[in-house]
């Protein structure tokens, strides 16, 4: 795309976004089930990003085992989540980043399609994370998280965090790693206008549940999650 052209795209792709939000914000109102409401957050994704010629491809949807698990992918752009949205199937639910909570359209789309909010800080997070995970799955669904817990202007993938991790053990769920790349070229940290971009996203070979919960065995599904992730992102590891 020519450079002058370039923020024109941008501000179509806020046009677009914010159209189409706030189409999703009143079917979320009235649309009566999880499952209906996730069907149609899958649906704007999708066309958002179609709507902005940046379509997803998708490559190993068959490594999604058919009962519950847990996908963590890396995190590099701000429109990483609807990239996922647009990618896994609507029986998923997201854990985000608790700062979303008090962001008023976003809050309350993300409740209607029943995200949990996670607190990075909060050193008992990770119990608290595998309860509410073990609630989720015992109805049968699956969870799409981002361990990184943000993203930063220097391109890399950084250390993932246990909460994922530790609500799987304990929750005896398999992990499914997620390479996304392209969104950071899309838009990332340092700037507001989106730019074209080829937008691919990776689901690796499933990591069993480990036998037991305990810390050595989270760290192991973790290390394992954040190796699978770094061999297919095309960005560095960042030091930590």
């Amino acid at each position: 795309m020519k450079p002058l052209l370039l923020p024109v795209y941008g501000v179509w792709c806020w046009v677009v976004f914010t159209t189409l939000s706030l189409t999703a914000t009143l079917g979320m109102a009235i649309v009566p089930t999880l499952h209906q409401r996730r069907r149609v957050i899958h649906w704007t994704a999708r066309s958002i990003l179609r709507m902005v010629a940046c379509p997803v491809v998708v490559e190993g949807i068959e490594e999604l085992p058919d009962g519950p698990c847990v996908v963590v992918a890396n995190h590099a752009s701000y429109v990483d989540g609807i990239v996922m949205q647009a990618a896994l199937p609507p029986r998923f639910a997201f854990m985000v980043k608790r700062e979303m909570a008090s962001v008023p359209l976003a809050a309350f789309l993300l409740r209607r399609v029943g995200t949990e909010f996670v607190d990075r800080r909060d050193p008992k997070g990770g119990a608290n994370d595998a309860r509410r995970v073990q609630r989720t799955a015992s109805t049968g669904q699956s969870i799409a998280a981002f361990p990184e817990g943000t993203f930063t202007e220097k391109p890399g993938v950084g250390r993932f965090l246990g909460g994922a991790f530790a609500a799987a053990a304990k929750a005896g769920l398999p992990i499914v790693p997620a390479a996304i790349n392209g969104t950071r070229e899309m838009l990332p940290a340092d700037r507001w206008l989106p730019r074209p971009a080829r937008i691919h996203v990776r689901l690796l070979t499933v990591i069993p549940a480990p036998a037991s919960a305990d810390r050595a065995a989270v760290h192991g599904l973790r290390n394992a999650a954040h190796a699978a992730v770094v061999a297919h992102v095309n960005e560095p590891l960042l030091e930590t």
